[in-house]
C-alpha cells in the first residue's frame, strides 16, 4: 500500500521534505556532524565535490575522498533532529518515491558520527578520542517506536535502580553500536564506553542557571554508575538517537567523540578546534582503509 502524502512529504522537485535530497544525492557511507559549518571542515579534504545543498540546519555534501564516495550530513543539535535526518535518509534508499512503496531489497547505510563531548570520568582526558560502545537514551524520543528488540534491559534496570530514576521521566534505553563498523574504526589509544544522550543542554545535563533540577544529584549518580565493568563515560545529545534508529531501520552506526571537556576534574581543552580536526582526518582515513 502506498505511503500517504502526509507521511512521506516530498518537495515539488521530488526531494525529501527537510533534507532537500533525492536518492541520487547521497552515498551509502555517511558522516554525521552536528554543526553545519563542520561539513565544509570535513569536505575540504575531499578530492572533489559532486553535490551540496542546505535547508535550515541540514547541510549535505557528497564527494570523493581518496577515491571513495562519501556524504557528510549536518544534523543540528539534539535527538529530535536525528529523528528527522535518519528517517529521511532511510526513505531515500528504502522507499520508491514514484510508487511510495517500500522497496523489496533493503539498503543498509554506514553512519559515523563525528562530534564533541565532555568526559564524565577523570581518567578520560581532554584531547582524547572516544568511541561509544553503547548509548543510554535519557530523553525519551526513541520510546515513540517499538524498541524491545534493541534494548539491553539488564543494564537499563541496573541504571534505574542505581540512580533512583524518577518514574515521571522517560524510561532509559541502552542501545549498542554496530560492532562491524566499530571494528573498522577503532585502534589503540581510543577510549570506549557508554555515552549518555540527554534531550537538552542545561537542566537535562545537570546545569543550573535559574531553574532548579528534579534531581540535583543525578550527574554524580550517572558518573558513578557501573554495571559489570560498564560505565558511562561521556554526555552529549545525539548518539542514542543515531544508534537506536539505525538499529531499528537496519543501518550500521558508530559514534566518535572528540573529548574537549572533562567534567570530573573541571578542565577544558586548550586546543578544541585542533582535536576535532585531528578526529576528522583519523576517521576519514579509517573509512577508506
Amino acid at each position: 500500500m502506498p505511503i500517504k502524502e502526509s507521511e512521506l512529504i516530498l518537495n515539488p522537485d521530488g526531494s525529501i521534505y527537510h533534507l532537500n535530497l533525492r536518492p541520487e544525492h547521497i552515498s551509502n557511507d555517511l558522516i554525521f556532524v552536528g554543526d553545519q559549518d563542520r561539513v565544509d571542515q570535513i569536505t575540504q579534504h575531499f578530492d572533489s565535490i559532486e553535490f551540496t545543498t542546505q535547508k535550515r540546519e541540514f547541510k549535505t555534501t557528497t564527494g570523493f575522498y581518496k577515491g571513495k564516495r562519501l556524504s557528510v550530513q549536518s544534523t543540528g543539535i539534539g535527538p529530535d533532529n536525528i529523528d528527522i535526518v535518519l528517517n529521511e535518509l532511510d526513505a531515500l534508499v528504502n522507499i520508491d518515491f514514484k510508487t511510495r512503496e517500500i522497496k523489496e531489497n533493503h539498503t543498509a547505510l554506514n553512519i559515523i558520527r563525528i562530534g564533541t563531548s565532555g568526559s564524565l570520568q577523570a581518567d578520560i582526558p581532554v584531547d582524547s578520542f572516544l568511541l561509544s560502545s553503547h548509548a543510554i537514551d535519557l530523553n525519551g524520543m526513541l520510546q515513540a517506536y517499538q524498541i524491545d528488540e534493541i534494548a539491553h534491559q539488564e543494564i537499563e534496570n541496573a541504571f534505574i535502580k542505581q540512580t533512583n530514576w524518577s518514574p515521571k521521566k522517560a524510561a532509559p534505553l541502552v542501545v549498542s553500536n554496530s560492532k562491524e563498523l566499530a571494528q573498522k574504526i577503532i585502534s589503540d589509544g581510543i577510549f570506549t564506553g557508554i555515552t549518555a544522550t540527554a534531550g537538552g543542554f542545561y537542566g537535562p545535563q545537570g546545569r543550573v542557571l535559574r531553574l532548579g533540577l528534579q534531581d540535583a544529584n543525578l550527574n554524580s549518580k550517572i558518573d558513578s554508575f557501573n554495571f559489570e565493568g560498564n560505565r558511562i563515560t561521556n554526555l552529549e545529545m545525539e548518539t542514542s538517537a543515531i544508534y537506536g534508529l539505525s538499529k531499528l531501520l537496519g543501518h550500521k552506526a558508530v559514534s566518535m567523540n572528540a573529548i574537549i571537556a572533562n567534567r570530573a576534574n573541571g578542565t577544558f581543552s586548550k586546543k578544541p578546534a585542533q582535536v576535532v580536526a585531528d578526529l576528522i582526518v583519523y576517521t576519514l582515513d579509517k573509512i577508506v582503509e
